[in-house]
């Protein structure tokens, strides 16, 4: 330098391509070619703050599979779609998926912080954003307000924490005005893959006196870092009550000790685990399906391991838009007399006699 100070470091910044991983070190340069031809079907983003937590070393890092490109993706196996959900003939204007009676999806962007290499919307996200023009937001918004029996709005996407504080601010503020409406629900990976970004502004933006949960994507107990406690923190102080939601996925955490040490890092972070996904079928994502068999076993072993409110609902959503079906496991099973019930402590089945309870009374 002229002055004789140390250079400084390069800024950090997210990785959006081949040339970007193999610059970071994260990937061999001779596979620079088909992590390209990958690139170029599929989004790819990786914020400095999931950088930091990836392990090069580690061929097999369950962070680095979350985000990092494979060929496999290029593969579609024949139960895979392009809509695994049915997103599409759920929607009565753009930006809304109205699928259940009482809540809806508002979809005001498809731009993440970063793109996991599972997404069951990955055909329809990517960094061009997706972005709702005024008119269509504008015709969303209406939606809602015509729409009296649907009480909860949840903000997707893309990720909405990706809008500027003052659209979102908008958004916020527009649901708000709803007598209907009592609750809003977020889903995020911004509190994990971009900490920094839940700052001030963004957190006046949600600003609201009806129900405020925000759902935060995690799927390893690495990505609780400090920085994404701090914003959790941040976001528990400004109102938002907590969810966790993850997908149960092959090399990342299918195992009963990675899901017990994912669901109580999320609690240490004030994160009461919600859902626990069964993999949607989306092109390309077969390298991370686990049978649901091995799923239930996997929760039935975390049944008494575990507090109660470390236990989320594993759910499959089920092809076509029939919704989301709990896939247990169940520990009852009825029999002569009572129930079979399997004892999450020790493991014995024991029966438990039916009450004979009065008889309901007749109507008037």
């Amino acid at each position: 330098m002229p002055d004789g100070s140390t250079p400084r470091p390069a800024p950090a910044r997210t990785l959006r391509s081949a040339e970007d991983l193999v610059a970071a070190g994260l990937l061999a340069p001779e596979r620079r070619a088909e992590i390209a031809a990958v690139a170029a079907r599929y989004s790819v983003s990786v914020t400095p703050a999931v950088r930091a937590l990836m392990d090069p070393a580690d061929p097999a890092d369950p962070i680095a599979r979350q985000y990092l490109p494979d060929p496999a993706e290029l593969a579609t196996a024949p139960h895979e779609t392009a809509d695994p959900t049915a997103d599409g003939p759920f929607t009565p204007v753009k930006g809304v998926v109205h699928r259940y009676p009482d809540r809806a999806l508002l979809k005001p962007l498809l731009a993440c912080p970063v793109y996991c290499r599972f997404c069951f919307r990955r055909e329809a996200v990517g960094p061009e954003g997706g972005v709702l023009t005024e008119a269509e937001l504008e015709a969303a918004l209406a939606w809602f307000a015509a729409t009296p029996a649907v009480r909860e709005a949840i903000l997707t996407g893309g990720d909405p924490l990706m809008l500027s504080p003052r659209r979102l601010s908008r958004i916020v503020a527009a649901l708000s005005a709803l007598p209907h409406i009592e609750i809003i629900r977020l889903h995020s990976r911004v509190p994990v893959a971009d900490p920094e970004r839940v700052a001030a502004p963004l957190l006046a933006a949600l600003e609201t006196e009806k129900a405020l949960f925000l759902c935060v994507h995690a799927n390893h107990a690495r990505e609780f870092s400090p920085a994404a406690r701090a914003a959790l923190r941040r976001l528990a102080g400004a109102g938002a009550a907590l969810l966790g939601q993850s997908v149960l996925l092959r090399g990342v955490n299918d195992s009963v000790e990675a899901l017990e040490a994912l669901f109580r890092a999320m609690l240490a972070a004030r994160v009461k685990p919600y859902y626990l996904h069964q993999l949607d079928p989306a092109p390309g994502t077969a390298r991370f399906a686990v049978p649901i068999a091995e799923g239930r076993a996997l929760l039935r072993a975390l049944r008494g391991r575990v507090s109660g409110l470390a236990w989320p609902t594993y759910v499959l959503d089920l092809p076509g838009g029939g919704g989301k079906a709990p896939l247990g496991p169940e520990f009852a099973v009825p029999e002569a007399g009572g129930w079979r019930v399997a004892a999450p402590l020790g493991g014995t089945i024991r029966h438990v006699a039916e009450p004979a309870g009065p008889a309901p009374a007749s109507a008037s």
